[in-house]
């Protein structure tokens, strides 16, 4: 298994009884920075709980974090905060069902979060960089960005009046109510 920017194992048969506190090093906040393409990451903590369900591992806490990105609009770098929960699954990869490639799978609610692991650990961490990722608003605007769009005649779609074949019938319709 190699090991990714925020790497935890956790040893399923030897599960912590308090909550993990995974707190990124400045190294570990920078490579997830390059990976996710952002300025930076300046925090990034997570308290994690687990407990188990027949063989499978559940990890549930929260995700709080500082990201620091262009603004879409103005390219101007923002910061802002992330609190995501922490509602994880693992179960060992020999107990996933093996699917034939253009077989149909119906998927229960569940089945959406597993992920599998192989060996003897997991790695909490990894799982900890996807929520992250998730996190991330790639379109983030900053406190500059009507003005920005304002100053290059850029029109919002509110602020357009309807148009085409079903915005003249609506004002037909409203017309002959007059």
């Amino acid at each position: 298994m190699s090991a990714g920017e925020l790497s935890r194992l956790v040893k399923p048969r030897a599960l912590p009884g308090a909550p993990l506190v995974v707190e990124a090093t400045d190294a570990e906040r920078a490579a997830l920075a390059q990976r996710f393409a952002v300025t930076s990451v300046p925090d990034l903590t997570a308290s994690v709980t687990f407990d188990t369900d027949g063989e499978a591992v559940l990890a549930n806490g929260t995700l709080t974090a500082t990201i620091e990105q262009p603004c879409a609009v103005t390219r101007e770098n923002i910061r802002y905060a992330v609190t995501e929960p922490l509602a994880l699954r693992f179960v060992p990869a020999e107990s996933m069902p093996d699917y034939a490639p253009d077989e149909e799978v119906e998927l229960d609610t569940e089945d959406l979060d597993e992920i599998p692991y192989e060996g003897d650990v997991f790695d909490l961490g990894e799982a900890i960089a996807q929520t992250l990722a998730l996190a991330i608003d790639p379109y983030r605007e900053g406190p500059g960005a009507d003005e920005a769009r304002r100053k290059a005649g850029i029109a919002s779609d509110e602020d357009q009046a309807p148009s085409g074949p079903l915005a003249e019938a609506l004002a037909a319709l409203k017309k002959d109510q007059a």
